[in-house]
């Protein structure tokens, strides 16, 4: 629904306008030049060259050796992960069911958002103490096992551009809040395989977490077992774990990730 004002109707405009530079660039077989875009969209030249350099900027949009525009490779990004993400539920439910089936605690998945995890699913055990979450919410990284996972095992310099938009917010008195604090907790998790939330989130909730893989190593995802820290305690962490690293393998492997990389080795179990 459109904003009464004319500023709202405007920004509603704009963003009509730049989806409609997408669809046409879209349906060219061939780059189009900057007055082909103009007059098929009946637009002033400054007005869809403006469109096109903010679309490039965000790389939605690419400019040829010629000066000519097509669809950016983001797009193709984008486009995969929305279909990843679509797929990973579904694949992940069954490997979830086992979880929590195994453990007897709370299963999560969740996939990363700027610098905060959305959690897509959630599976619960028959028990009388169960979490107050729910699906499509949204919590920061630096005091969630999850966020922590993912976190992990990102490229470093998508960790360090991350980093700039974490607000340190406490919790608890246990929540990590400085950017050393959190490396030295990141390389933690990189060596064992796996993140805790040691009731820095909420007092009295203890989370371990660890992240999907694709082929290359990369994190598309984390699953996470909670529970009261009384129920999940330090010396059961080391046996979740392990459970959760074969629902995280199986889930890969249901999507047609190959784990058994050099790399992945350190991660999944055979």
């Amino acid at each position: 629904m459109r904003e009464a004002t004319p500023q709202g109707t405007y920004k509603v405009q704009a963003l009509d306008r730049a989806f409609a530079v997408l669809e046409l660039l879209g349906e060219s077989d061939t780059p189009l030049g900057l007055a082909q875009v103009a007059s098929s969209l009946q637009l002033h030249k400054s007005t869809a060259h403006r469109f096109l350099m903010v679309l490039e900027k965000h790389r939605m949009v690419e400019r040829t050796a010629g000066g000519k525009f097509r669809l950016g490779l983001k797009l193709f990004d984008l486009g995969n992960r929305a279909i990843e993400q679509y797929d990973l539920r579904e694949c992940a439910q069954p490997h979830l069911r086992r979880l929590v089936a195994e453990t007897e605690e709370t299963a999560h998945l969740c996939i990363l958002e700027g610098a905060h995890v959305i959690y897509i699913d959630k599976i619960e055990p028959a028990r009388s103490v169960r979490m107050i979450t729910r699906i499509g919410a949204s919590n920061p990284l630096h005091c969630t096992s999850v966020g922590k996972a993912i976190l992990a095992f990102l490229p470093e310099e998508r960790i360090t551009d991350i980093l700039g938009h974490i607000r340190f917010e406490r919790y608890t008195n246990r929540t990590i809040s400085t950017v050393d604090a959190l490396l030295a907790e990141i390389e933690k998790t990189r060596r064992r395989g796996y993140a805790v939330d040691d009731e820095e989130f909420e007092e009295g909730l203890r989370c371990i977490a660890v992240p999907v893989l694709d082929a290359q190593r990369l994190p598309v995802a984390a699953v996470s077992v909670s529970g009261p820290s009384f129920r999940v305690t330090a010396q059961k962490l080391p046996s979740i774990a392990n459970h959760l690293l074969q629902c995280v393998r199986g889930i890969s492997v249901d999507m047609g990730f190959v784990p058994g990389g050099r790399g992945n080795r350190a991660i999944w179990p055979a």
